[in-house]
């Protein structure tokens, strides 16, 4: 490995690309790395059209990546070349996604989905949801365990969880339902007062990298997805070769 560890990422959209980045900055803690954005596609992900290139964006987007990449690896992400490019891989997914049921879509149904999704348990415990949405992105991947140098992140209900933990640590309605369990945490944060909210843009995120970075270590104490994600990115970290 060299002294920038290369991590490619595979998400929803451009404003995870932001949490994520700063909270990758965080637990680095000073190491160099470089962080490409794969999926959607960082070209046009950032070209504010709202292009998302040819896959889209979104969970389907997501979806669509990992049988592709599969295919490329002859039946499983393990054997996919972009890990001759990339020292780490990043899947996120929200895990919201676990209340689609895309066989029952009217106007796209994905059938082969039937009996994946909807996958979503009573919450708390978050994990109760997360472990099935893990094993759901692992089929779709060609895998059965997570491979190596790859890391699974899956905020509950969403990303803006973290982004309230961060900035709102008081907020009473997140308290009160639970960080990981209110069902809609991005309405929270455009609920906020005039003064302090902010919009869920790439443009607003990115320029509360540094606090984010800096809030990264109390949002792991508070959300239990949170710390999951960096005790398996610490994990991946640590067994690169030197």
């Amino acid at each position: 490995m060299s002294n920038t560890v290369r991590i490619a990422l595979v998400g929803e959209g451009v404003t995870d690309f932001e949490v994520l980045r700063a909270a990758i900055g965080s637990m680095l803690n000073g190491q160099s790395f470089e962080l490409k954005l794969l999926q959607p596609e960082g070209s046009v992900a950032f070209n504010g059209l709202g292009d998302a290139g040819p896959l889209g964006g979104g969970w389907k987007g997501f979806y669509k990546w990992c049988l592709q990449s599969a295919l490329r690896g002859e039946g499983s992400l393990s054997g996919d070349p972009l890990f001759v490019s990339y020292d780490l891989l990043v899947l996120h997914l929200d895990a919201d996604v676990a209340d689609e049921d895309p066989a029952r879509h009217p106007f796209a149904p994905i059938p082969e989905l039937a009996g994946v999704l909807p996958c979503a348990q009573t919450c708390p415990p978050a994990r109760a949801t997360t472990d099935l949405l893990h094993r759901a992105i692992l089929s779709w991947l060609g895998e059965t365990q997570t491979p190596p140098r790859t890391v699974l992140c899956t905020p509950s209900k969403s990303m803006e969880a973290w982004v309230m933990a961060a900035f709102f640590p008081q907020d009473r309605e997140m308290r009160a339902q639970g960080w990981e369990c209110h069902e809609k945490p991005e309405r929270r944060l455009a609920q906020q007062s005039i003064s302090q909210r902010f919009e869920k843009s790439q443009a607003d995120y990115s320029q509360r990298n540094s606090q984010f970075q800096t809030r990264w270590p109390e949002i792991v104490k508070k959300l239990s997805e949170a710390d999951r994600f960096q005790d398996d990115f610490t994990i991946a970290v640590q067994s690169l070769p030197a």
